[in-house]
Parts: C-alpha cells; sequence; structure tokens
C-alpha cells in the first residue's frame, strides 16, 4: 500500500470511527513493504493528528462548498496534502503531484481538479491563510475548544506552553534494568552501536535518545537490558520508598513500566501485586517481566472492588496510577485531543474517587499510597487529593521536594515538555 494513502485510511479510523492511534496504524503496517514507507505514514498520521484544527481551518477557507460526510478520506487525503506543504521537507510540487494521483485509489477520479485547486491556491494565498489562522485559540493552538478552557482553568499562566509543548514531538526515552547492566555501561553500548543518547537528569535508570529507533535495534532489548519509559513515569517508583519485605500493590498497573522499575530497584521486596482489569493487558505485562528477567503476582480484578480478589493482608505500599485523561502525554498520543470529550472527565473523576477510597482500607498503619496520574487537569490531580484528605481523617499529605516539577495544593506536578518530560502528577499519602 502506498504510505500515504495507507495514512488516510488511518486518520479515517481515528476520526470516524474513534480508534486509537496505535492500534489505527498496526491494521496498515502489514501492508507497507518497507521499514521507511511505514516511518513515513506514521509521520503524517501523527503530524495530522497533532495540527488538524489549523489544517482544518485552512481547509474550510479553500473550499467553494464543505464536503459531504461519505468524503471523509477525502479530507484526510487534503489534510495530509496540506501538512506536507506546511509543516515537512517535502517540496511543494511533490507534496501536490503525490496527494493528487491519490485519487483514483480513492475511486473519486472526479476530485482530481478539485485537490489539485485546493493545495495550489494555499500555495498562493499561504500568508493570508495562517493569519487568520493565528486569530482564533482553537486553530492556533491545534486543540479543542473545552480543553483549551481547562487548561487555562488549573494553568492561567502556564496554558499555552502546555499547548504548544502538546503539538511537539515526544523523545524516546529508556530505563536501563540496573539488575543486569549500569546505565553508564548502556550509554556506552548505544554510543557504539551509533545511537547516540544522554542521561536523563532526574531518573537515575533513565537515558534519553537523540533520534529515536525501532526498539528492535537497542543493544540487548529482546535479553532485557532496557524498556522504553518516559523520565517523568520513572520517578514514581522512587517515591514510593520501599524497603526489602515489604508488600506492595500496583493497582492500574498495565502496561507494567512501573511495576517492573519496582522490580529493578527493589529485588527484595517481599511480594509485588499487579493488578489489572483487562486480563489481554496482563498477558502483555506477563511477556514484559519475563523479557526482563522479573516475577510479580499478577491479578485480574477491578481497582474499585478489592473484595473480589484482596487475600486480607495489608499492604506496605500502593501505587495507584490511576485513570485518567491522559492531558499530560497528549504529544505522545495526539489523537486524544480527538478522542477524549469533556464529559469524560466527570467519569473519570468518579472512577478516581472510588478506587482511592477503595484502595485505602488495604494500606497498613504507617503505609504509603503514591496517587499518580499523567494528567495535567486540577480535577484529576490536586483538587482529588483534596477532597480525600477532607474526608480521611488518618491520611497525610506527605511533601515531595525533589528538584523536579511544580509544588500544587495537594502534590507535585509536572508539565508536558518540561525537561523535555510527559506531564505527571504526583501525591504522597501516608497512612496514620
Amino acid at each position: 500500500m502506498n504510505p500515504r494513502l495507507a495514512a488516510v485510511h488511518v486518520l479515517q479510523h481515528v476520526f470516524e470511527q474513534g480508534r486509537n492511534l496505535p492500534d489505527a496504524l498496526a491494521t496498515v503496517h502489514s501492508r507497507i513493504p518497507d521499514q521507511k514507507g511505514r516511518a513515513l505514514t506514521q509521520a503524517l498520521s501523527y503530524g495530522v493528528l497533532r495540527h488538524s484544527f489549523s489544517l482544518d481551518a485552512i481547509l474550510l477557507q479553500l473550499l467553494k462548498k464543505p464536503l459531504k460526510d461519505k468524503d471523509g478520506d477525502l479530507r484526510c487525503l487534503l489534510l495530509i496534502g496540506l501538512y506536507q506543504i506546511i509543516h515537512m521537507r517535502v517540496p511543494d510540487h511533490a507534496a501536490v503531484s503525490e496527494t493528487v494521483k491519490l485519487t483514483p485509489a480513492l475511486k473519486k477520479n472526479w476530485a482530481r481538479a478539485m485537490v489539485n485547486g485546493v493545495l495550489r491556491n494555499y500555495l498562493r494565498q499561504a500568508e493570508a491563510l495562517l493569519a487568520q489562522v493565528e486569530k482564533v485559540p482553537v486553530s492556533r493552538f491545534d486543540h479543542p475548544h473545552w480543553l483549551l478552557e481547562k487548561l487555562q482553568a488549573s494553568w492561567p499562566n502556564d496554558w499555552q506552553a502546555i499547548a504548544t509543548a502538546n503539538n511537539q514531538p515526544a523523545p524516546m526515552t529508556l530505563r536501563v534494568n540496573r539488575q543486569q547492566i549500569s546505565r553508564e555501561e548502556y550509554l556506552l553500548r548505544l554510543q557504539n552501536a551509533g545511537n547516540p543518547a544522554e542521561a536523563c537528569r532526574h531518573s537515575q535508570d533513565g537515558l534519553r535518545l537523540l533520534d529515536p529507533v525501532a526498539v528492535e535495534q537497542l543493544p540487548g532489548f529482546k535479553k532485557g537490558l532496557v524498556s522504553v519509559q518516559d523520565e517523568a513515569a520513572q520517578l514514581a517508583a522512587p517515591l514510593l520508598q520501599a524497603a526489602p519485605g515489604e508488600r506492595i500493590l500496583d493497582a492500574c498497573a498495565a502496561p507494567g513500566g512501573k511495576t517492573a522499575h519496582m522490580l529493578e530497584i527493589w529485588p527484595a521486596l517481599g511480594q509485588l501485586d499487579a493488578l489489572e482489569k483487562v486480563p489481554a493487558r496482563l498477558d502483555d505485562m506477563r511477556d514484559n517481566l519475563q523479557r526482563l528477567k522479573l516475577k510479580a503476582r499478577l491479578i485480574t480484578g477491578d481497582a474499585a472492588q478489592p473484595e473480589a480478589w484482596w487475600d486480607g493482608r495489608p499492604y506496605d505500599r500502593i501505587l495507584l496510577d490511576a485513570p485518567c485523561s491522559a492531558t499530560g502525554v497528549i504529544r505522545r498520543h495526539p489523537d486524544i485531543k480527538y478522542l477524549r470529550r469533556a464529559a469524560d472527565l466527570d467519569t473519570l473523576v468518579c472512577t478516581q474517587q472510588q478506587i482511592l477510597q477503595a484502595l485505602w482500607p488495604l494500606l497498613a498503619p504507617g503505609g504509603m499510597l503514591l496517587y499518580v496520574t499523567c494528567s495535567v487537569l486540577a480535577e484529576e490531580n490536586s483538587l482529588q487529593i483534596e477532597e480525600f484528605l477532607d474526608k480521611y481523617d488518618d491520611a497525610r499529605l506527605e511533601p515531595i521536594e525533589p528538584d523536579w516539577g511544580s509544588p500544587t495544593t495537594a502534590g507535585r506536578q509536572i508539565l508536558p515538555g518540561e525537561e523535555n518530560m510527559d506531564g505527571f502528577f504526583y501525591a504522597c499519602l501516608r497512612k496514620a
């Protein structure tokens, strides 16, 4: 399949069927014969999703009349053409011709002249069209209106920087498995393999690649020397301050990066239970732990209903990586801007409350619960923790005072792009 045509299908899956981007890409990758073509499909899909609000605003100005619903494939094709012209190093004439020649593949020969005219008119009117885009916040920042409002409410002084960071590609960050190799030794292996990297500042196990590569190209990946995990996510495990012999619960554990990290830095734990509601995600976790030569007790169950799976023995530490809006990782998952809705927040906040309240009785006196989200919205983070502290007299907020992130009224927040990290929130709750 032509990589640009494949990108049309991927975008249709996201826009019209509500599929997430990785799943949509998986439907076409096997039909693209070479790695270079797959990389182009991925770059076009991610790029259009990062910028489709501005691209749609431009397209609306260029069309004589709006496209019909049945022509969603043409809309995606035109967005791909505009994206190549505006954001990629594709020569203008090549971007136009490669886009136009795909109309027969969509069985829409009639649209050939229209696609050609739209793209060439953009080239003639680019300055004026881009000026119009800048006038409207939704197209200027490439975010839906409801999300811009939420960002402004939570971060009145930082919302523009957050939105801008969300539209930048994220780096590829690795977590070295210290049970098998030191960070310094693995850094040398990367350099020898022609994949230069730099040590992360805040995670003792983190390395940030200067250029992303396929995981299969990472030295020793199949042998479990290294995993892919953002530096902000790597900060979770050390905050738990676990001791040898302690019993830990990792609630909502999939995809398992934090589970593995805890086992890597604390090999003498008494027991680590990894809880996940979806059985298929536990299967993926099991495979990953085997690759890393690590062992945990994997449990299928709902964190909000511990009576169905808990054995009655209290935990010394609980890591709750709560279901959330994922508004802190949009730069990695730009489809979030289209798949998430404002109404989803109320449901997510309610779910977080239910899980917090259900897990708190499982924590031993003196134990710690670490509440984590990859969100930047106050209602899921500081406001959620404040409300919990008001309800539970035996809960104490422990200060987090590292040299990363910013303090909030209850917890600590890393904003997207801050020191090249994803957006994460952390709050440590000690049981009196």
